[in-house]
């Protein structure tokens, strides 16, 4: 597609994105080039102020890829293995996790233990069990995780699980001996030179954060009360659509993690029955569009998709695309416009 027909598509698709409803940003990469960038809708509702394209949006599950090569960056070192059990570093906490549960399972979702958020729950509506300002480091979340339980025998097929990545950072910052925040911080996000993404207080944002909302009834509430204050392993850290290219370029440069684990990364692991989708080491793989790598995440007052498929010796050119809104479903209408045409996504 040329750079005008790239641009054409993504002020069609924000255009019917009503601002009154929602709250978002896209940024298209073509070749290295950026095509088109468009915001729409206020990054604060108190005050109207509009959503620009430098502001931080929250990411949901889309920093479960952040999570996952803190980890892998452990297994380069030799302080983790893609086959150390679990069990090894929780000693007698979680004792209902089988013994057999390794990282690598954790990793592609094939655990075959319990999730302790119900996936099929409105997003809108789900409150978590415990006080959310209580959750800030991933020992906060034992009390939580008790209901990760085993469902069937780990290495079967993937199972979506956000309590396998919260268990992630766990192992990660007990192994390492680092705080996980500063973790990701110092394997991530500093070697990807990601310097507007960071993990943000959600009773502290800075100017320059958006605001997640919900609608409840015929009013629109903050989704303070709805998530951990700060994100977990699971998700919820905050970047920028520039910040993304720099993720997606340091990674596949091998500056974040050595490119023998890129590649062991970005490999299916793990497919569902159906071919519909795949993972590598927390990497989102659609089998039907073979190259493209994901990132994507959704909460309540969050909508996240970022796209990437490098450049094809003798085919189309590298194609970098990421979508975050300010609500659970902003994202997805402008999503929806472009991925196909763009080659990111099949039938």
């Amino acid at each position: 597609m040329t750079a005008a027909e790239v641009t054409g598509l993504v002020e069609r698709a924000v255009d019917e994105d009503d601002p009154r409803e929602a709250a978002g940003v896209v940024r298209v990469r073509l070749g290295g080039v950026v095509v088109a960038e468009r915001a729409w809708g206020a990054v604060d509702r108190r005050w109207g102020r509009p959503l620009t394209a430098d502001d931080r949006l929250a990411m949901a599950s889309g920093s479960k890829g952040f999570t996952a090569l803190a980890v892998l960056s452990l297994v380069a070192d030799g302080t983790l293995d893609l086959g150390t059990a679990a069990r090894d570093l929780l000693g007698d906490d979680l004792p209902a996790i089988p013994d057999d549960v390794t990282v690598e399972h954790l990793l592609t979702h094939t655990s075959g233990l319990a999730d302790v958020i119900d996936d099929d729950a409105d997003e809108d509506a789900y409150l978590l069990d415990v006080p959310v300002h209580a959750l800030v480091s991933p020992e906060d979340y034992l009390p939580v995780l008790v209901g990760c339980v085993p469902q069937r025998p780990p290495g079967g097929p993937p199972e979506y699980r956000n309590a396998t990545y919260v268990l992630l950072s766990l192992l990660a910052q007990r192994a390492s001996g680092v705080p996980f925040h500063d973790l990701v911080r110092a394997r991530v996000l500093g070697p990807a030179g990601m310097a507007r993404t960071d993990f943000l207080r959600s009773d502290e944002l800075p100017a320059d954060a958006a605001i997640g909302y919900v609608r409840v009834g015929d009013v629109w509430r903050s989704h303070v009360l709805h998530l951990p204050v700060i994100a977990g392993g699971d998700g919820g850290a905050y970047t920028t659509v520039a910040d993304m290219e720099r993720f997606w370029d340091a990674l596949l440069a091998g500056r974040i993690v050595p490119s023998t684990l890129v590649t062991e990364a970005t490999t299916p692991h793990a497919a569902s029955a159906d071919g519909a989708y795949a993972y590598g080491l927390g990497l989102g793989l659609p089998p039907r569009v073979p190259g493209v790598i994901l990132l994507v995440g959704e909460d309540t007052g969050v909508s996240f998709w970022s796209a990437h498929r490098p450049d094809v010796p003798g085919g189309p050119p590298e194609v970098t695309v990421t979508v975050a809104g300010t609500t659970a479903g902003a994202a997805w209408p402008v999503v929806q416009a472009l991925a196909g045409p763009l080659g990111l996504a099949g039938g």
